[in-house]
């Protein structure tokens, strides 16, 4: 596995860096990445920084792929939740599907390897996280800074920031993100902190039930919350997975308001801050798991 030297990047919302210049983040410069070639690409689990699409953060392996809105964002309020890009070709689409978009062709159609249909807004998405304070969430806004670990290989690797004001006091999460070839999965391995210091917090993880069309479904044995949802007449399943020890309340709350329909799997930090734990999804359409029972036996046999 090729590896590159760690980046990091601190991102203001004039989306301009600091220390990052001439330094490798895994990005393809544009004019490359309109270059058509007769081969097709290599699988590899690879992620980088878009600045040219308000500093979003995406990253995919030979199966799915994700993305994360950043401080460029024209969206606002909470929005670090984790979007789906649902795919169905091995090869890595990030960088076409972006060039692409530019000239004119939507990553939000379908024209043959996948396409965007999933509705992330300031919902959390495929596993966001959220402060968790009398049964109420408080997410973070869009990430402050990005540190690319390991790319290009059989796994990428890297780190987000995130910084907010809670009823707790100031919350900082620095999130750990890596994905290996193969799987339906991106790990997260984060260090919360409660104004400056290491800290025992309530989190919770989030699927959303797009407005409560979903259908959920949990396991306290493994750690598990999962959803099986229609979108474009195909199945999509999304999960969540923990230490069953640390897993302590499976909570589905459908709301008027949009965005806010999800099911959270309660859990804490340890003494330190730290909290681990998977989550991703599988599209029926990329032919590996076609129903909620197979999704549901993919994520049990996966247990931490």
């Amino acid at each position: 596995m090729k590896r590159f030297k760690p980046v990091l990047c601190v991102v203001s919302s004039l989306m301009l860096f600091a220390g990052c210049d001439d330094v490798d983040d895994g990005s393809v410069p544009p004019s490359s990445a309109n270059e058509s070639t007769a081969t097709v690409p290599e699988p590899m689990a690879y992620g980088r920084f878009v600045p040219e699409r308000e500093g979003d953060f995406a990253w995919e392996n030979d199966r799915v792929a994700f993305r994360v809105y950043g401080p460029g964002s024209s969206a606002q309020g909470p929005i670090s939740g984790v979007d789906a890009w649902l795919k169905r070709v091995s090869y890595p689409v990030i960088d076409k599907w972006y060039a692409e978009e530019k000239q004119g062709k939507s990553y939000y159609e379908d024209h043959g390897e996948g396409y965007d249909p999933y509705h992330t807004g300031s919902s959390r998405g495929v596993g966001g996280t959220a402060i968790w304070i009398d049964n109420t969430p408080y997410p973070a806004a869009s990430f402050q800074k990005y540190e690319v670990i390991s790319n290009r290989g059989d796994m990428v690797k890297f780190s987000l920031r995130y910084a907010w004001e809670t009823p707790l006091g100031s919350v900082v999460e620095n999130k750990t993100i890596s994905l290996q070839l193969g799987d339906q999965l991106y790990r997260v391995d984060s260090v919360f902190t409660l104004n400056g210091k290491p800290a025992a917090l309530p989190v919770a993880i989030g699927l959303t039930t797009h407005d409560g069309e979903a259908l959920s479904y949990s396991n306290h044995q493994t750690g598990r919350i999962s959803l099986w949802e229609m979108i474009d007449s195909q199945g999509l399943g999304t999960g969540v997975l923990i230490d069953a020890k640390k897993a302590q309340d499976t909570i589905r709350v459908d709301s008027d308001v949009d965005d806010q329909s999800h099911i959270w799997l309660v859990t804490s930090t340890d003494d330190a801050g730290r909290l681990s734990f998977r989550a991703g999804f599988a599209w029926q359409m990329a032919g590996e798991i076609n129903s909620i029972e197979q999704w549901n036996q993919y994520l049990d046999a996966r247990t931490e």
